[in-house]
């Protein structure tokens, strides 16, 4: 691997005092300054560090033979959770090979869900349905955090745990594992690079996806929170979608408000597409855009250059790995240990990267 020069600590401590920097920023301003130059080497060290969190299929764990996963999805619409199914489906599939699973010995996985996110009691019903048919394993991403205690509480009644992905609810002790995104460290890309974007100085906005899913809340508190290490930058306003009655018209009421908005940040895919979506006012200069999930549209915006760039997740390997944890779960009582929690890292995408096959697993369509 090729080597890279370490900037010392002490060096680094003293520059961040100096300048009133932040370590990340002083890091990325002098770093190719201290590198002994690129190779074709560091492709290969990217690649290693964005490849799918895919777990390896362990043998040795008792799954139930012909287990029966149940999984109740935030939505079953969009490039990012049709990306979530195929990484479970896979992950169904690869099981299956590996322990030699045939016929009714086979495990199984059933895939449901509102088409819109924002629909909170098609979420509830879907889960009483699905729990009274008893399956093995509920897997669940819940789109109002605070929505599902019932559920969760005949789930643990007859005896069928339950693994959270994507989003999670209040009484985390319902829930035997989650696997998500880091959505805290979402909010936090996403501000630090709007501010780098437009001078560390300016006025943004936050158009947010649903006030009451827990991944929205993280990533919005992550922006926020990291926003305010730039005093120069003042956030106008923080819209979320079941708030209004038509969240293009909120958007647009805060452009109009704020004629020379310098920045925003779109929380989820829908919210991103959304706002891509609307006419602007072509006689002045566009508010940066920073978007989450990389979805075709938001690509073709990074081309075209009418988005900074995105922070996006990796569904795929999110899907594959709840599907695991799920299985793993059958297993005998202390036979295995299941990690509670793993957060899979979200990255950076700009015109910089976008072709780079390394970041492909952080790109829904082509």
């Amino acid at each position: 691997m090729k080597k890279v020069a370490v900037i010392p600590a002490v060096l680094l401590a003293a520059l961040c005092t100096l300048t009133g920097c932040k370590k990340e920023e002083v890091q990325e301003v002098i770093a190719p300054l201290v590198t002994d130059g690129q190779t074709e080497e560091s492709t290969e060290e990217v690649q290693e560090e964005t490849d799918p969190v895919i777990p390896e299929i362990d043998t040795n764990v008792e799954i139930q033979a012909g287990a029966r996963v149940a999984v109740v999805s935030k939505s079953t619409s969009g490039e990012f959770w049709s990306l979530v199914k195929k990484g479970m489906e896979q992950a169904i599939a690869d099981v299956n090979e590996a322990y030699g699973f045939q016929k009714d010995d086979q495990v199984t996985m059933t895939f449901e869900g509102a088409s819109d996110e924002k629909d909170v009691e098609s979420q509830v019903n879907t889960l009483d349905a699905v729990i009274a048919e008893n399956p093995d394993v509920l897997c669940i991403s819940a789109s109002d955090m605070d929505s599902l205690q019932a559920q969760l509480e005949a789930a643990k009644e007859n005896g069928i745990p339950v693994v959270a992905f994507d989003s999670g609810v209040s009484d985390s002790k319902m829930i035997r594992a989650f696997r998500g995104t880091d959505n805290t460290r979402v909010g936090e890309i996403a501000a630090y690079r709007l501010a780098v974007s437009i001078g560390k100085m300016g006025k943004v906005a936050v158009f947010s996806a649903q006030e009451k899913t827990q991944s929205i809340q993280e990533r919005v508190s992550g922006f926020t929170d990291y926003i305010a290490n730039y005093p120069d930058i003042e956030v106008v306003d923080v819209i979320y979608q079941d708030q209004v009655d038509d969240m293009t018209a909120a958007m647009q009421e805060v452009l109009d408000k704020n004629p020379q908005l310098d920045g925003v940040f779109c929380t989820n895919a829908d919210i991103s597409d959304m706002y891509l979506d609307m006419e602007k006012d072509e006689t002045k200069d566009p508010a940066v855009m920073v978007g989450v999930d990389a979805t075709a549209k938001q690509q073709d915006a990074i081309r075209n250059n009418k988005e900074v760039g995105v922070v996006s997740q990796q569904p795929y390997a999110m899907g594959y790995q709840t599907i695991w944890t799920a299985l793993t779960t059958t297993a005998p009582k202390k036979s295995v240990e299941i990690t509670r929690n793993v957060r899979i890292d979200p990255a950076w995408i700009d015109g910089s990267v976008i072709d780079n096959p390394a970041y492909s697993a952080y790109l829904y369509a082509n």
